[in-house]
């Protein structure tokens, strides 16, 4: 996600203000998940590690996870939306919204329609009410799709929302998707393994010195969240975020 370059009016809001302050894990979102869990299964031997019981049940809650397959989401709404007992805000792109049937899960699936074209205003406004709101708001940090399965750099939103937020960011290390649903397939790759690694919970503004400026501070918590997550991935992921990146 890329942060807004001013804080300027929005022309409308991009979902309404009762399913935005929302937490309800609905009966279209649940039986999604469900779904989900019973096709990944059927496609791949998913491996979950890490202690899921260590995410806040409460509070403002940031996942943050790579991003290399249309697996991803998949397999982190499946498996987590049901640990957490809460439903996930998510970022996607807009063009998702035009879809048939895909548009209307977006729509009522808590979804945040982003323009990746431009610094998103309107998105970074509806994704910080979320979490001022006390809720669970599912980043990848990259805001598209990785061409290489490496961490590619990543845009500033995030860490400007946990900044400003104070919410807890949740690494999340997703391996070996690409190799299950490769960019191109029409669909996934029968018997592949893939593995999904939960990091332990956190906040940046812990972890940085009191003394630095917000572009500094910007500058460092990005750097601190990606190189939690590059720790959960295998080392083929990790990119420039490997231990000696």
């Amino acid at each position: 996600m890329t942060a807004p370059t001013a804080d300027r009016p929005s022309a409308k809001p991009v979902i309404s203000e009762d399913d935005l302050l929302r937490s309800d894990i609905t009966p279209l979102i649940g039986s999604t998940a469900l779904g989900a869990r019973f096709i990944a299964r059927c496609f791949t031997r998913v491996r979950i590690e890490g202690d899921t019981d260590a995410i806040p049940t409460d509070g403002p809650v940031i996942l943050a996870a790579n991003h290399i397959s249309n697996a991803d989401p998949v397999l982190i709404g499946a498996f987590l939306t049901p640990r957490l007992g809460r439903r996930i805000h998510w970022l996607g792109k807009k063009e998702m919204f035009d879809w048939p049937i895909v548009g209307f899960m977006a729509r009522n699936g808590g979804i945040i329609p982003v323009d990746r074209a431009a610094a998103d205003v309107e998105a970074f406004r509806v994704a910080r009410r979320v979490l001022d709101a006390g809720h669970v708001l599912m980043v990848f940090p990259e805001g598209t799709r990785s061409p290489t399965g490496e961490l590619q750099p990543p845009k500033d939103g995030l860490s400007m929302l946990a900044l400003r937020t104070n919410a807890t960011i949740v690494p999340i290390g997703i391996s070996n998707t690409d190799r299950v649903w490769p960019k191109g397939r029409a669909i996934p790759t029968p018997g592949r393994h893939a593995t999904m690694r939960i990091g332990a919970p956190f906040r940046v503004g812990d972890l940085l010195p009191p003394e630095l400026d917000r572009k500094s501070a910007k500058s460092l918590a990005t750097t601190l969240i990606m190189r939690r997550i590059a720790a959960l991935l295998d080392p083929r992921h990790r990119g420039t975020y490997g231990e000696n990146g």
